[in-house]
């Protein structure tokens, strides 16, 4: 009898009892202050979260942000937000892209548990823009924040093909002699603006 055969034998003798499989009818993670549990998370893995009244407020807190004053070439697809002056429409290349310093574009919910904010391609022409610009800014509603990841995809839609990411803090590794590093292959900040009341 060769290895193999043993190692078989082996397995079919030691079969264990079948077991029920796990309801996944449970209470999931719930926060008191679900937007506060979201600042603080953010805040634990490099970002920064900026609670505004309302989107034109923005303009005000980005002016704020040397990144965003000192950078040449911005990128705003939020309604309201001045101050961009790279136009994604008129690019056919994303590796135009490779020199953008910042751009600010709407998520369509944050999580609290993690910090994650969901965002689709829909309104962005050129996805690649959220990968190699050096500071990134989201813009989640106050109202869609929500508890849990299991909450999340309870109201994300996959209608049809897309494209669709969480993105939670700025970029970072530790990989290298476990040592954290930010904006290692991606944004090196990342700042959510969470609009409106709750």
């Amino acid at each position: 009898m060769n290895a193999k055969q043993k190692i078989l034998d082996a397995v079919r003798r030691s079969r264990m009892e079948p077991v029920e499989a796990p309801s996944l009818e449970q209470t999931w993670i719930q926060y008191d202050d679900p937007r506060g549990q979201f600042a603080d998370v953010l805040a634990q893995v490099g970002g920064r979260c900026v609670t505004v009244s309302d989107v034109h407020e923005i303009n005000a807190r980005l002016d704020e942000i040397p990144a965003w004053r000192e950078g040449k070439r911005r990128l705003t697809l939020v309604d309201g937000v001045e101050g961009g002056n790279v136009d994604l429409a008129a690019i056919d290349d994303p590796h135009q892209l490779e020199d953008l310093d910042f751009v600010i574009v709407e998520g369509e919910l944050g999580v609290a548990e993690n910090a994650a904010v969901w965002l689709t391609d829909q309104r962005i022409r050129h996805r690649a823009s959220l990968f190699i610009t050096q500071h990134l800014a989201l813009v989640v509603p106050a109202a869609k924040i929500v508890h849990n990841l299991h909450e999340a995809y309870q109201r994300i839609a996959f209608d049809g093909p897309g494209f669709g990411v969480f993105i939670s803090g700025p970029s970072k590794t530790a990989d290298i002699e476990q040592s954290l590093v930010i904006g290692a292959h991606g944004p090196r900040s990342l700042t959510v603006f969470v609009v409106g009341p709750a």
